[in-house]
Formats: C-alpha cells, sequence, structure tokens
C-alpha cells in the first residue's frame, strides 16, 4: 500500500511534519511495510517557509532585521539553493504577533524589515522569492519596505518619508534612482489568499485596520492616505492599480509588490503544491492523507487540505481527512475531493490540553490507527 500524507499545522500545536509523521506511526501500526511518504504543507502563512525547505532540502537563515515597531527581531527565512529562489513570511518580520496589544497601532508600524529580508536575500544569490504575505501588523501600503529596497519615498522637502503607516500622509514623489539594480531581476510570486483592494469600504483600513489598533479615525485618514499613495505610485509610470484583487492584502504590501517589483499575486496552497511537486507523489499514491487544526466552511473555499483533495481528485485517489476538530459547514469539503473526515480528539478535554504537542501526537496517530484498522477489516469482506 502506498500512502501520501500532507497535513497542514495543527497551529499552536503540530506543525506539518509532526502532524504528517504522527499519521504515519498510527498508519504503521496496522500495515508495517506500507510505503508511505510525508510531505510539509501549507497555505502561504505560517509553516511556509517550514514546509518548502524541509521538503525541498533547503537551510534556514536566520538575520536580524527592523522589526514592526523598529525595534530589532529575528527573524528566519529559507534559501533553496537549486533554483536561488528565498520563501519568506512576512510576519517573521512585521507580523502581528510582534506586536503586544496594547502597543497595537497601524500608524506605528512598518514593513521595512521584509525588505531587509529580501535585500539579504538578494545579496546571498537569490533571485526568486516565493513570499507569504499573512498575519501582518501593519498598514503602510508597503512604503517601509520599499524603503529598505532602495526606493525614494519622498515628503514636499525632499526627503525620506517615515516609515511607518503614519508616513503615508507625507508622500508627494517617488522614485526608483537609488533602488537595488539586482531587484528588477528578481522575481517574486507572493501567496495571497485575500481580495480586498487597497482602498474603500472592502480596502484594508476599513476592513483590517481594527484588528491592528486602528481607531475609526486612523481608518479615515489611512484610506484616503493610502488613495493618494496609489496616484503618486501611478505618476512613476508604473501600472498602479489599488482597484486590483489582492492589492489590499498586508495592508497594501500587495500593491507595493505588484506595482514595484516582478510580482504575482496568487493562491498560498497553488505555490506550496507547485513548489513541492505534490502532484508526483499523490498520482502514484493508493490513498492521499491530509488535515489540520480545525475543519469547517472555510476549508471548503480553498484552504490547504482542500487543494490537497482537488489534486488527489484530478488523478482519481480517495481522501482522508483528519482534523483536530470539526466545525460548521465541515461537511462542504465532501464536494471538494474530502472523501471522508474525522476528528482526532480521543475524550473531552481542555482546549489547553487538546493543543498540546504531546496530546496531539497521540491523538492523532490513535485517530488514525483505528481508521485504517477499518481499512484492513474491509479487506476481508
Amino acid at each position: 500500500m502506498k500512502i501520501t500524507i500532507a497535513m497542514d499545522s495543527l497551529k499552536g500545536s503540530l506543525s506539518s511534519l509532526e502532524a504528517g509523521h504522527a499519521a504515519e506511526k498510527g498508519i504503521k501500526r496496522v500495515y508495517p511495510d506500507a510505503d508511505i511518504s510525508v510531505r510539509a504543507l501549507a497555505d502561504g502563512g505560517e509553516g511556509t517557509v517550514e514546509a518548502l525547505v524541509c521538503t525541498m532540502g533547503g537551510k534556514l537563515q536566520t538575520i536580524t532585521v527592523t522589526g514592526p515597531l523598529g525595534k530589532p527581531v529575528s527573524c528566519s527565512y529559507g534559501i533553496l539553493s537549486d533554483t536561488h529562489t528565498a520563501v519568506i513570511e512576512m510576519s517573521g518580520a512585521a507580523g502581528i504577533t510582534l506586536v503586544p496589544k496594547k502597543l497595537r497601532n497601524p500608524m506605528n508600524t512598518t514593513t521595512y524589515g521584509v525588505g531587509e529580508v529580501i535585500r539579504d536575500a538578494i545579496k546571498k544569490g537569490c533571485h526568486r522569492f516565493i513570499v507569504g504575505i499573512g498575519g501582518s501588523a501593519t498598514n503602510d501600503g508597503g512604503i517601509g519596505m520599499l524603503q529598505a529596497l532602495g526606493y525614494d519615498i519622498l515628503d514636499k522637502n525632499g526627503r525620506q518619508v517615515s516609515p511607518y503607516g503614519k508616513g503615508l500622509a507625507d508622500i508627494v514623489r517617488i522614485t526608483d534612482e537609488h533602488a537595488l539594480p539586482k531587484l528588477s531581476q528578481c522575481t517574486f510570486r507572493i501567496a495571497c489568499d485575500v481580495a480586498n483592494p487597497l482602498c474603500g469600504d472592502n480596502g484594508c483600513s476599513a476592513v483590517y485596520g481594527p484588528q491592528k489598533g486602528a481607531s475609526p479615525e486612523i481608518i479615515r485618514n489611512m484610506d484616503r492616505w493610502l488613495y493618494r499613495y496609489a496616484q503618486i505610485a501611478a505618476m512613476t509610470g508604473r501600472s498602479a492599480n489599488p482597484d486590483m484583487l489582492g492589492a489590499g492584502a498586508a495592508g497594501g504590501l500587495g500593491f507595493a509588490f505588484m506595482t514595484f517589483t516582478n510580482a504575482v499575486l496568487e493562491s498560498g496552497v497553488k505555490i506550496i503544491l507547485e513548489e513541492t511537486h505534490l502532484e508526483n507523489y499523490i498520482k502514484n499514491a493508493d490513498i492521499v492523507i491530509t488535515g489540520e487544526g480545525r475543519l469547517d466552511s472555510q476549508t471548503a473555499m480553498g484552504k490547504a487540505p482542500v487543494g490537497v483533495a482537488r489534486l488527489a481528485k484530478k488523478f482519481g485517489k480517495p481522501v482522508l481527512c483528519f482534523a483536530g476538530c470539526i466545525g460548521e459547514g465541515a461537511a462542504a469539503c465532501i464536494d471538494e475531493g474530502v472523501d471522508a473526515f474525522f476528528p482526532i480528539l480521543q475524550n473531552v478535554v481542555t482546549l489547553e490540553e487538546a493543543m498540546a504537542r504531546e496530546n496531539a501526537e497521540q491523538n492523532m496517530t490513535a485517530a488514525v490507527e483505528q481508521v485504517f484498522r477499518v481499512i484492513k477489516m474491509m479487506e476481508f469482506l
């Protein structure tokens, strides 16, 4: 029996590979000789670097960059040497988890550190980038990142504006005169699973500003400043469309990438599935196993497990899905290629107990074991 396992992480509990190997252990208790391939999986957010670096034999790099509040933070990213590719999670340099709740205010956060990571990777020979832009603490339109890459984001006196969100208010001119020369030779695949425009009622300020600490007044001001920023960006002769899908991702970082770099915004799951060549493993498998922490209606809208299931159905493979818990609307996953799904909890426990790493591993192993015992029993019927 050949089995391919591609589990998303159980966030706060198990990494993708930890969950996959726990499932593998359960199968081996029933089918000791099973040919099992455990592949890392992510959706472009947390776990993207690990998924690609571990699966593709890359190397982690850890550097000190400017954090979202301007203080130094340690940020890890991956390099895939064979293809000169850097794998970056913007949240490692400018994520909301790096900002204490009492200090959250998008006026005072910056993406400068993201640009520093890109700059470091370019110096190390990378010219191809995969960037996950989920989980940001910022709403600076990406100006911080652009400044770190050498762009001049200037005020009325010809000086660099503040790299924080509040700097948007002072922009009058943008030039690439001092941008890193090698940047023009780089390509970026941006993992983006939101469709928000840059401005307006569905823009980044209005939709995501509150969770980043923005008051109604800040939201109104930043939305107005971002609109003007887009107009000034268009004056550079570049295609600057604030209404394009994903422009508002990560507080406008999507707009900055699309306007000032050779970038495309894509589904995070699509990028991971393609880059890890998961198709090559699935097409030769007898059974495909996937899962995540919580399976619900959101999963069916294209999250990682459904991405795996859709790919498996391309080859007519059965798909079993295991999750930390099953939420409302999970049944919709059946229409997206999942053949059956199972919660892994063995008994009633607190959330903290359920998410404890050792407990989660044991529960995953036990749940998968029992499902495969049913499969083995069916061989005799």
